[in-house]
């Protein structure tokens, strides 16, 4: 006679698996006992115009305001080039590195810093010299064009 395949050990596993399946489904059924109930609706969330999330459903009765979708911006809209930054403007030159061939140049009117390279100079400069130049956009910003002493 052959010898029954399962030990003591599988005995014991298979006794352990069958409690926690055992243990498991009570608990669900206690939850589903002593759950305040109600469905979906208590499960459901709106947003109202403020983008605020309530429990209350919105008010058919509020007039809603129509916005066309060519009217929404998504990031922030460019900065696109104003007045001033027509004609030659004035400033003193920052820092200017004749090895790498770039430089800043301050803006004598609103102190604010553009970047220039060799190849839009009209004149060589160096540090502290007084400058007229002209805007245009670049990659990363204004960039001094056209540069030339006073």
């Amino acid at each position: 006679m052959a010898k029954s395949q399962q030990s003591f050990n599988k005995k014991e596993k298979e006794k352990k698996r069958l409690k926690k399946r055992e243990d498991k489904k009570k608990k669900a059924s206690e939850r589903r006992d002593n759950s305040a109930g109600g469905g979906l609706d208590n499960m459901m969330a709106y947003v109202d115009e403020f983008g605020n999330i309530t429990d209350t459903p919105p008010d058919p009765t509020v007039k809603k305001t129509k916005i066309k979708a060519s009217d929404i911006e998504i990031g922030i809209p460019k900065k696109e080039a104003s007045d001033e930054y027509n004609g030659p403007l004035e400033g003193r030159v920052d820092f200017f590195d004749t090895s790498k061939g770039f430089g800043f140049i301050i803006n004598t009117r609103n102190q604010e810093k553009y970047f220039v390279h060799v190849s839009q100079l009209i004149d060589s400069i160096e540090e502290g010299n007084k400058v007229t130049f002209e805007l245009e956009q670049g990659l990363k910003g204004m960039n001094a064009v056209k540069v030339q002493k006073i």
